[in-house]
């Protein structure tokens, strides 16, 4: 299996668009202090208490997207860098599987619609286990896909709060003041070096 903890984090079109706008100074320190290898406790909560995730696969031209499903505690962490979901009986495609079996790189979202909770976004390495042992841990499954983690968390402002319905008040609408500033701008790390037209830094004007 590669390791991504040897390649860069960013790729040249990253870059490009981080030089564009003036936001290489911030995508470098959110990845100094929020990429990690090692579930956090809050993470561990937010996972394994999960009743859903997004995953991404791709193998050459064949690009998928999928949401994996399940009773809260369907997704296991393993150690702290790996966790694992069953696959269920499903339609006969396996376009996850069958992505993960040519290309272990996979992209996974879990996310909570509450209006509070952080995203958590995860770079995975991905490989499929049929033995005995792996599937027994998870009833009803036809296989186990394992995932070694690189991870961090993504600000959550954007996300709509489904349970009360209310939309999120940090999306900027016609006619309404400019939105509030997300929590991580105000960061040590952070707020000296927001990009140069940045609405939240210090001394701007909207």
């Amino acid at each position: 299996m590669n390791d991504f903890k040897e390649r860069d984090f960013f790729h040249e079109g990253m870059r490009h668009f981080q030089d564009l706008f003036d936001g290489k100074r911030t995508a470098e320190a959110l990845e100094k202090n929020r990429k990690h290898y090692q579930f956090w406790d809050d993470e561990k909560d937010i996972i394994e208490n999960s009743k859903f995730f997004f995953i991404a696969s791709a193998w050459k031209g064949y690009i998928d997207c999928n949401i994996k499903s399940g009773d809260p505690g369907f997704v296991k962490i393993i150690d702290n860098e790996i966790i694992e979901y069953p696959e269920y009986d499903g339609n006969s495609m396996y376009r996850t599987a069958g992505n993960i079996l040519k290309n272990p790189n996979v992209g996974l979202l879990f996310i909570n619609f509450d209006g509070k909770s952080r995203r958590i976004r995860i770079n995975g390495h991905a490989t499929i286990h049929h033995d005995n042992n792996s599937i027994k841990k998870h009833y009803g499954a036809k296989f186990i896909v394992r995932i070694k983690c690189e991870i961090y968390p993504n600000c959550p402002r954007y996300i709509p709060n489904l349970d009360t319905k209310e939309p999120s008040v940090y999306v900027p609408r016609k006619g309404q003041q400019f939105p509030p500033a997300p929590e991580w701008k105000e960061r040590d790390y952070i707020k000296n070096i927001l990009p140069t037209n940045d609405p939240h830094k210090k001394g701007n004007k909207y």
